[in-house]
């Protein structure tokens, strides 16, 4: 299967988070609040729980998941480095399986630093 970019992602979720909610479903309406009453702010920041989701997406091999919280990490303000040690975190908890997701997110992380017209990946000249 071909990767799709983040923008590619964005659109996509958007569709579907869409009929998400065009439905009246009490479950559907209170699990997605929870979801989000989940990363705001309480003993850890917001910011922290958006790290916290990264490494449990990487962990679970989700790689929608992944490009879900890198957007939200980077619009934190976490740098470059910081998602790679979390990332590596993610690798020592899940092992050698997690190892494509990884992969997945560094090129997703070189796309939302680009955006933001942050070209400091090792490999840019």
């Amino acid at each position: 299967m071909p990767r799709r970019t983040i923008s590619e992602f964005r659109a996509e979720r958007a569709k579907g988070q869409e009929r998400l909610l065009d439905h009246e479903h009490l479950g559907l309406k209170r699990f997605l609040r929870l979801d989000s009453a989940a990363y705001e702010d309480g003993a850890l920041s917001g910011r922290t729980k958006e790290l916290l989701g990264l490494v449990a997406s990487a962990v679970l091999r989700c790689n929608d998941c992944i490009d879900y919280h890198l957007e939200q990490c980077v619009k934190q303000g976490y740098s470059r480095e910081e998602l790679v040690d979390a990332l590596n975190v993610s690798l020592i908890v899940g092992g050698s399986i997690v190892i494509p997701h990884a992969r997945h997110a560094m090129l997703s992380i070189d796309e939302l630093f680009e955006e933001k017209g942050i070209a400091d990946s090792p490999h840019d000249s």
